[in-house]
């Protein structure tokens, strides 16, 4: 069996639970787990002189898999020899050596790299004419069934709760077919696919029925994006609008999850409703302000009834009644509220979130891209500035891929006329940017960017974040572009986070010694840049910590357009007017390569400044529901403590 250094639940405490899951740490943990899992059958097989039948899965969720058995053949001797290997799905058409193929995603991060076989790997074959779909399909499945059925089938899971490309509303007993996507899942792919318009409509996929039918299932699934489905999936009902609830009826399925997945499982995110527990502040933070917005109540008017009828009523026991409890959190939720994010002079900062001293302080924004700095904390940033703070601003990466060919297009076309018509000279300049033109005007949707059109697009944006920190009022000696090499690959796949990453890291913040550093907390993808650069950051700094100035800094974490902290969590709130709003919302115009028709858009048709506009609404709103002033928005902090 799985075994998790994070996961020690009794089948008491999974009673919400209506399939095996398991949680890890981390994805990283986890894909180990996993592969050791998949190498001991592996090996089973070949002590028993008989095939491994694998079926595989494409997506973010298996790379780190991939990469361990890759490392087990390489460093342990692992053999793939035996290996028969059948892929969930291909998208169609599609053209193998694509680089959004899965059959160079398969080869280029496991195939290509252990001694399977050619012939024993299988994945569906997205040059077919429509008409043969259908009888390739069959011959797919015959080919599994004549082998005996799949020995392991691994699978991700979509926003939808798809696996494979099994969409909402297939059947149970579904077969390999021709589907058409979802929505969702094509704006979910169309980053890869520089865009919704190139994103494929159909794809073949291996039909739930094989997938129910394998001897064995591990489905994985990692970060916050993937936590309200994985509840559905795992606790809801069976239905076909959510296929990975079909896993529940397996006999033998298991959901490895990190604990960011499993963060919406009851036994998680309510473990009063499952168990006795310790009831710790922030337990009871996080009890008292979910059943205040459960039942639509402000926070001093919940009862002792409210807490008995809801499952709390060891809390009301411990420390009630209700009426304490509830001025208690009350109070804590109200001093989070601040108009002093680098906190108040000479003023009693004792339940402020931060200090009152020094007065000035040095204060370094970390921004993933060139653009998270305004959209996720402009307010804040600005009165930062207002408020006499040396604040700096370090863009860790240069976005060049967000940007779409046809604004580089636009630029690289602007600059060789304009040198033209002044009679301007400059060879490496003309030789940049005349290459970037041919090589934009004849690009193919499956090439990669060359060195020179990337870095057009990197000083496009370059130049849109120095607009908005000079609108804010910042100096371009504070401006710091640290352009991680992690992320210059030139493709959506970025390399790990290497040592180089976290020496300019450490050499910026060496450099300002700052007070305060604000860095994006989001988790919602494990492997997404976000995450890379403030892994590179807590790396950093925990590097950093015997330093002397260090003593006085304090790490701050706010989240991106993609979602908020949940209010028990927040430990800052800085309040915006209308007035603020709108400045804020100025201060993202000035990126304009991510305006009207965003390269990486995600599942929201809302522009960025629409949905921070939103989001910080949507905090201020949830302050007021549970009885405290109403503001026009809220943008949300969380300390790190290092």
């Amino acid at each position: 069996m799985l075994q998790s250094n994070i996961d020690k639940s009794t089948d008491f405490e999974k009673r919400f639970e209506n399939a095996g899951t398991i949680v890890f740490e981390n994805s990283t943990s986890a894909s180990k787990a996993v592969a050791k899992q998949i190498a001991d059958l592996i090996r089973v097989k070949q002590a028993q002189k008989q095939p491994c039948i694998l079926g595989l899965a494409t997506g973010s969720s298996p790379k780190g898999l991939y990469a361990e058995l890759v490392r087990l053949h390489k460093e342990e001797g692992l053999s793939f020899k035996n290996v028969i290997a059948f892929n969930l799905d291909e998208y169609y058409p599609m053209e193998p050596d694509s680089i959004n193929s899965y059959v160079r995603f398969m080869k280029e991060l496991l195939f290509n790299h252990v001694d399977i076989l050619p012939e024993n790997y299988h994945i569906p074959d997205g040059t077919l004419s429509k008409d043969d779909i259908a009888d390739y399909c069959s011959k797919y499945e015959a080919k599994i069934e004549a082998l005996g059925g799949i020995d392991l089938q691994v699978l991700g899971i979509g926003g939808n709760g798809h696996i494979g490309f099994n969409e909402s509303g297939s059947l149970q007993n579904s077969k390999t077919r021709l589907v058409a996507l979802d929505h969702i899942t094509r704006v979910a792919a169309s980053g890869d696919f520089s865009g919704l318009n190139n994103t494929p409509r159909t794809a073949i996929t291996l039909g739930v029925k094989k997938i129910m039918e394998a001897k064995r299932v591990i489905l994985m699934a990692w970060g916050e994006s993937k936590s309200n489905i994985i509840r559905a999936s795992v606790e809801g009902p069976v239905t076909n609008q959510v296929p990975a609830s079909f896993l529940q009826e397996h006999n033998n399925a298991t959901f490895v999850l990190d604990k960011e997945a499993a963060s919406k499982l009851t036994r998680i995110n309510r473990p009063w409703l499952v168990e006795k527990i310790n009831w710790t502040d922030k337990l009871i933070r996080k009890a008292v302000l979910g059943l205040a917005l459960d039942l639509k109540k402000p926070i001093l008017m919940l009862t002792d009834a409210d807490y008995i009828e809801n499952g709390m009523s060891d809390l009301l026991a411990d420390s009630g009644p209700a009426y304490d409890i509830n001025i208690k959190i009350f109070n804590r939720l109200q001093n989070t509220i601040t108009g002093w994010p680098g906190g108040k002079p000479n003023a009693d900062d004792s339940k402020r979130p931060e200090r009152a001293e020094p007065a000035k302080k040095r204060v370094l924004i970390f921004s993933p891209h060139p653009d998270d700095d305004i959209i996720s904390m402009g307010g804040t940033f600005r009165r930062l500035h207002e408020q006499e703070h040396e604040v700096h601003i370090g863009y860790q990466t240069s976005g060049n891929i967000a940007v779409a060919d046809d604004e580089a297009l636009r630029f690289a076309s602007f600059v060789c006329d304009y040198n033209t018509k002044f009679g301007i000279e400059s060879k490496e300049a003309e030789d940049i940017y005349k290459k970037a033109l041919t090589f934009l005007k004849n690009k193919k949707a499956s090439e990669i960017d060359i060195p020179e059109v990337r870095y057009i697009k990197g000083i496009i944006r370059q130049g849109e974040a120095r607009s908005t920190c000079h609108f804010i009022g910042i100096p371009d000696a504070q401006i710091h572009f640290m352009e991680l090499p992690f992320y210059e690959t030139g493709t959506i796949e970025k390399k790990p986070l290497g040592e180089e990453d976290i020496q300019i890291t450490m050499d910026l913040i060496k450099q300002i010694k700052p007070h305060q550093i604000f860095a994006a907390g989001d988790l919602a993808d494990p492997h997404g840049t976000h995450k890379v650069c403030l892994d590179a950051i807590f790396a950093a700094v925990k590097q950093l910590k015997p330093e002397k100035f260090m003593k006085d800094c304090w790490v701050w974490l706010y989240r991106g357009a993609w979602q908020e902290w949940s209010i028990d969590d927040i430990e800052m709130a800085v309040p915006m007017s209308p007035d603020q709003v709108l400045e804020k919302r100025k201060g993202i115009f000035k990126h304009q390569s991510q305006k009207d028709g965003v390269v990486f858009q995600g599942t929201d048709s809302r522009e960025f400044w629409q949905r921070a506009e939103d989001r910080n609404r949507e905090t201020a709103d949830l302050y007021h529901q549970l009885g405290l002033s109403r503001y026009a928005a809220m943008e949300a902090f969380v300390r790190w403590e290092y």
